[in-house]
């Protein structure tokens, strides 16, 4: 059974025959011809997985011919051979799409080398990256039982993420099975490492590491305070110093809500052509991981019964009417001069592509300003899609699907075109987002009256009935540093892959919500998120 079918065109194919014969002892079925026209004439009478295509042909040229071939079968790959190394013909056939070119003369190894990589190359892979996990598999599991810090739980992820983006394209559903598995055991060592450090971590009683109300405060505006520094130096020397790398203009905080370490690390190779990565990091987003806590918090720098405490005017309790982060830019205002930072910033908040696109338009007035925040909401508006449309559900329906949908929309997206846009001014980037999401599978019952919170992944309310056991609870949110809405309200959050149902729409609850993307609780992909600063290269 031969492993592929090579198409070979080339006028001097006699020549060829001892590599011809090579390949065939290797297993391959060559299909000779002499010419471009021949070349197309046979593939319109069979199937081949590859084409040789000699650049310098008579009649027909192997440029001509390569154009033809991918009008026809764009996907099919293409190898040109040539003599000649000049820079114009190399730019022409990379240009005309092929997927590798060699220079004559070429050695029998170098061909096999050339068919194996694009006949062979998923196969290959797969097998590198399943064979590459198993050996990992043990060790893996062994520095779970020894991840005490925050530091090391990062850099587990980190891992994992790791090894879920590669064995993705693999099709074997055993190993599937078994990084799931191990997944899952990873979540739940996370959730009572979680749990244990948790309150010490806001209390102060232990050392924290970065969170949702210091991550501004630690990082962004070190760098606005070293800014606005610079710019009053120039000033004082009568004169605009230039922008470098180390002083840009103007620092765009970019906010994709609902955004997740893993669909970050897939959308990366989409800037790596614009941007180098100058930190890469994650940070601990506190509880519950919503909007409405955790990315007040962010911008607030401060935790929520702060903030309500501190600014009443700018916090909108769960049971009060109006739109929960309504005055992000407020905080955020707020935050900065804490800080000793009375500098101008813009706040723009891009809910659908016209908005976005009018923003790019507006980036030569945006860089007079030390600090541009956007959001993007469609990540999560992506998130929420799965529970409420089927469709959505259908093209979501695992965690690969869902990075692929989110990376899609990053490449027809108003921010890839404000980031293109960016790459080509003196700016530092910040990619961050407020909270993740994970994908519910367990349902976990609870009871509560009417006033008890809607969200599938933490309840709060004066009449919680659940099993203590299921659940993290904290019977005093003052503890928790979240706002009181009775005398006895406590705060449970669900944890790894958990989800809250009622008994009495329990069926109901079960078949809506299962498998689909939730957030509010406690779980690697919720809590440790983004936080990436990039310059233009």
């Amino acid at each position: 059974m031969t492993n592929a079918t090579i198409l070979w065109a080339d006028d001097e194919i006699d020549l060829l025959r001892p590599h011809i014969m090579y390949l065939e002892e290797k297993g391959y079925a060559v299909v000779p011809v002499t010419s471009g026209r021949d070349a197309l004439d046979e593939l319109e009478e069979q199937t081949v997985d590859m084409v040789f295509l000699d650049e310098q042909m008579p009649g027909l040229s192997g440029l001509d011919t390569l154009k033809a071939i991918k009008e026809r079968w764009p996907q099919l790959p293409v190898v040109m051979i040539t003599k000649s190394e000049e820079e114009h013909i190399m730019e022409d056939a990379l240009g005309g799409k092929i997927s590798d070119y060699l220079i004559k003369p070429v050695g029998p190894s170098q061909l096999l080398l050339t068919v194996k990589k694009h006949t062979e190359r998923r196969r290959l892979q797969t097998e590198h990256s399943t064979m590459g996990y198993q050996q990992q598999f043990r060790e893996i599991g062994m520095q779970l039982g020894d991840c005490r810090t925050a530091e090391e739980w990062q850099e587990m992820y980190r891992r994992l993420v790791y090894w879920d983006l590669e064995l993705a394209g693999v099709d074997d559903e055993n190993i599937h099975d078994i990084f799931l598995s191990q997944r899952r055991e990873a979540n739940a060592q996370y959730c009572r490492f979680y749990e244990e450090h948790y309150l010490d971590w806001i209390s102060g009683r232990e050392e924290k590491p970065l969170m949702s109300h210091t991550v501004l405060q630690e990082r962004l505006i070190p760098l606005l305070k070293m800014a606005e520094s610079a710019e009053r130096g120039a000033e004082s020397a009568r004169g605009q110093a230039p922008a470098t790398a180390d002083s840009p203009l103007s620092t765009f905080l970019i906010v994709i809500d609902n955004f997740r370490y893993d669909q970050w690390r897939y959308v990366q190779p989409l800037l790596e052509p614009l941007y180098r990565v100058e930190r890469d990091e994650m940070y601990y987003t506190i509880l519950p991981t919503t909007t409405q806590f955790a990315r007040n918090a962010m911008f607030a720098g401060l935790m929520p019964s702060e903030i309500e405490r501190k600014y009443p005017q700018y916090w909108v309790n769960e049971d009060e009417q109006g739109y929960k982060n309504q005055y992000e830019d407020q905080l955020l205002e707020e935050n900065l001069r804490r800080h000793g930072l009375n500098i101008k910033h813009t706040y723009n908040k891009v809910l659908n592509a016209q908005y976005g696109r009018r923003l790019v338009d507006r980036v030569p007035e945006l860089m007079r300003s030390p600090l541009n925040v956007v959001i993007f909401n469609f990540v999560d508006m992506l998130s929420h899609s799965t529970t409420d449309s089927d469709v959505v559900r259908q093209l979501a329906d695992s965690d690969s699907a869902y990075r692929s949908l989110t990376r899609s929309w990053m490449e027809h997206s108003p921010l890839l075109e404000l980031l293109q846009a960016l790459a080509e001014r003196p700016v530092r980037v910040i990619i961050t987002t407020d909270h993740g999401s994970t994908r519910v599978e367990r349902p976990v019952r609870v009871r509560g009256d009417r006033d008890v919170s809607v969200n599938l992944r933490y309840k709060q309310g004066r009449l919680l009935d659940y099993n203590p056991r299921e659940v993290f609870e904290v019977k005093d949110p003052a503890k928790l540093f979240l706002p009181r809405r009775h005398v006895s309200s406590p705060y449970i959050f669900a944890r790894a892959n958990d989800f809250f149902a009622y008994p009495n729409n329990y069926n109901q609850y079960v078949q809506l919500y299962t498998s689909t993307l939730q957030h509010g609780g406690i779980s690697l992909e919720e809590t440790l998120v983004p936080f990436v600063m990039l310059q233009p290269k």
